[in-house]
Parts: structure tokens; C-alpha cells; sequence
């Protein structure tokens, strides 16, 4: 690529002052058509590897003309995907500045510098530069693809919102989803302040946009409990069942709390139960397994874990298996038990939990927004013999 570009360079620079020549008035016969010392002096940067000298100094020497435009355009792409984004911003700054462009050269250049400043954080100038190109064809759809990601880093949901709706009523393509994650995380920062209630309605307002947003149920339900709501709360947390199933893992403690509290724990092992049946789950098990510890003792929830395990194997579940034998065994097995729980409880440890299905990024912790390729939503439990 580098080299590409240090040849692309003295080719355009080149071809600028050719066609500069090609459309002056001639002159008598006798006029010298010689390359300009500039140009040479150019190249003798390149020879000795003074590579940024000579890289502005044919930007210089490419002029802008119409026949020119689109050659600056082009570099002015290649530096920004190259990184080097203060030259890619000078050019596009040095077309947008001339004149005699025409209305879609001047359209497209605004485009480009509007990209370079994306790319080097100046965010409000490309929100003023791609602002004026929403209505502008054919770049409409790209400007307002950009303004909704520069709205999400800037965390500015409400104009994410507006900006979204603008792109489905465009483009007819459903933006629900996306508009129900921006209410998610106002609920959220309302809720950080202090405002329960308020919350609330912008979590009911996420659900009317998409009554499968998982987030938006396990938030109410998270809110519901903390002011002691359980009945609320439990309705809340039951609904993700419904709306996205992978999720569950991520419901069943608190759910438990809200049966416990209300003194229903036969209700939830209930629930367990029923959705252990159609989903599986080690979460699911492990926690069903947890309460018939506690009502029928440690070989009954062993015997559970064991059945289970020999219809879908887990390390999570060898690990507490092994955990509630250890304290039943003599001591010789003993320690033969406490070397394979060293070694489940490593690989547990050393695991991520949560994987995105998109991009492959991985961590132990739950994104709604993958801090890798940015998509909502693409975050989930990590399903398998290391997962759920």
C-alpha cells in the first residue's frame, strides 16, 4: 500500500500540471514543455527517502481543476485509511475551499472531510459537516448512518432517536431494535440519578418499540425489586423467557430473590423446571440443583447434577459436582477430587463468559453494545460444554 501511494502521488501531481499545460492557450512555437524543477525536486525527495517532503510537495503541484477533482479525492481516502488523517483533512479542506467546483464535487468533498474528522475525534465538526448533507442526494443515507454512530459515542440518545427514525422512514428498514437500546440506556441513566419512575416509562417506551428487547424486561424487573415490587418485578423477569431465551442465565438469581421474598420458592423451581425442559442451560440446572440442595440435601442435588451432566456434559457442572462430593468422600479420593476440582475451577476461572456473535469478541462481562463491532444486542452467553 505504501508503495502504491509513492507512486500514485508523482503520477497525479504529474498529470495535473499535464493537463494544466494541455488547456493554457498555446503559445508560440518555440515554448518549452519541460517538467517543472518542483516535480523533479519531488522526486529527489523520494530517491533519498524524505518521504513527507515529497509528499507535500506534490499535493502542492497538483492543482484543482475539474479534471483534477477526483484525484484529490482519491488521496484524500488513501491518507485517511492509512492513518494519516491531518493530510487527508488539508486536501479535502483545500477542495471544499475552491470555487469552481460543481455542486456534487463540492457535496462529495464535504463527504470526505466529514469522514476525516470521524476518524480523528473532531466529532462536532463532522456532526456540522454531515448535518448539511442529509438532504442532500446521493449522500443522504450514508450522512445519517454516520450521525447515528457519532450520537452513540457522543451518548446523545435523543438525537440518536431522531436520527433513527429518519433512517427507517428513508430507507424502510426497521430501526426498533436499535431505537429500543436508546431508551434502554436513558432508563439507565435516569435510574443512576435517582429518578425510578421516570425510568420506568422510558423502559415502557423501549418495549413499545420492540416488545422483544430482553434488556428492557430484565431492567424493569431489576428496578421493580430494588423498591420491593417482587410481584411487578417477577412479571418483568418472566417475560424474557418469551422475548429471548439466551438470556435467561442472566434473570435467575434475582428471580429467585423475588419468590424467596414473597415465599414462593415452589413457584420458581416450577419455572426452572419448565424452562430447564425446553431450553437446557447450566445456569438453569445449577441453580434448580442449588434448591433441591437445600430442601433434600447434598446426594440429592449430586444425583440431579450427575443425570444431567450424562445427557449434556459442562465443566461448570463437573466443578459443583465435584465440590458437593468432596465433603462426603474419604480422604485418600479426597484429594484425587480436589486435584480435578483445582483444575475445573481454573478452566472456569480462566473462561470468558460472554461471547458476540458477530464479530467473535469475548469477555466476562455483559455488553449491550459490543465494544468490539459496536452492534447492540450481538452479546450473549456463551453456549457449549464451557458455557451454558
Amino acid at each position: 500500500m505504501l508503495e502504491t501511494l509513492f507512486l500514485l502521488l508523482p503520477v497525479a501531481a504529474l498529470s495535473g500540471w499535464w493537463f494544466g499545460r494541455r488547456n493554457k492557450p498555446r503559445r508560440q512555437a518555440g515554448t518549452s514543455h519541460e517538467l517543472p524543477s518542483s516535480y523533479l525536486k519531488g522526486l529527489n525527495y523520494l530517491l533519498n527517502e524524505q518521504q513527507d517532503k515529497a509528499i507535500d510537495l506534490f499535493i502542492q503541484l497538483l492543482d484543482v481543476d475539474k479534471d483534477t477533482v477526483e484525484t484529490h479525492l482519491a488521496l484524500g481516502s488513501l491518507f485517511r485509511r492509512r492513518g494519516e488523517v491531518d493530510r487527508a483533512i488539508r486536501i479535502h479542506q483545500n477542495l471544499i475551499a475552491r470555487p469552481t467546483l460543481s455542486k456534487e464535487q463540492r457535496a462529495q468533498a464535504l463527504f470526505e472531510l466529514g469522514q476525516d474528522y470521524m476518524r480523528a475525534g473532531l466529532l462536532d465538526r463532522a456532526e456540522t459537516l454531515l448535518g448539511e448533507l442529509i438532504d442532500n442526494e446521493p449522500h443522504t443515507v450514508a450522512a445519517l448512518q454516520h450521525l447515528l454512530d457519532i450520537y452513540q459515542q457522543e451518548k446523545d440518545w435523543d438525537k440518536a432517536i431522531q436520527v433513527a427514525q429518519r433512517l427507517e422512514s428513508r430507507t424502510g428498514q426497521n430501526q426498533r431494535h436499535l431505537i429500543a437500546q436508546y431508551y434502554c440506556e436513558k432508563a439507565e441513566y435516569t435510574y443512576r440519578h435517582g429518578e425510578p419512575s421516570k425510568a420506568l416509562k422510558l423502559l415502557k417506551r423501549a418495549l413499545a418499540e420492540d416488545y422483544n428487547c430482553a434488556r428492557a424486561s430484565i431492567m424493569e424487573g431489576d428496578i421493580e425489586k430494588s423498591a420491593g415490587n417482587y410481584k411487578a418485578a417477577i412479571r418483568a423477569y418472566h417475560r424474557v423467557e418469551q422475548q429471548e431465551p439466551d438470556y435467561l442465565p442472566e434473570i435467575i438469581k434475582p428471580l429467585t430473590d423475588c419468590y424467596r421474598a414473597l415465599g414462593k420458592l415452589d413457584d420458581v423451581v416450577t419455572f426452572l423446571r419448565q424452562n430447564l425442559a425446553k431450553h437446557n442451560g447450566i445456569s438453569i440446572m445449577l441453580a434448580l440443583a442449588e434448591l433441591i440442595r437445600q430442601e433434600k440435601g447434598d446426594e440429592e442435588a449430586a444425583d440431579f447434577i450427575s443425570d444431567y451432566l450424562k445427557r449434556k456434559p459442562s465443566v461448570r457442572g463437573m466443578d459443583r459436582l465435584i465440590e458437593l462430593n468432596l465433603q462426603h468422600v474419604k480422604d485418600a479420593v479426597k484429594d484425587k477430587l480436589q486435584v480435578l476440582k483445582e483444575v475445573t475451577t481454573q478452566l472456569i476461572a480462566d473462561k470468558p463468559i460472554y461471547t458476540c456473535s458477530q464479530c467473535g469478541f469475548a469477555g466476562r462481562t455483559l455488553y449491550w453494545q459490543c465494544p468490539s463491532c459496536k452492534l447492540w444486542n450481538t452479546v450473549k452467553p456463551i453456549q457449549g460444554v464451557e458455557g451454558e
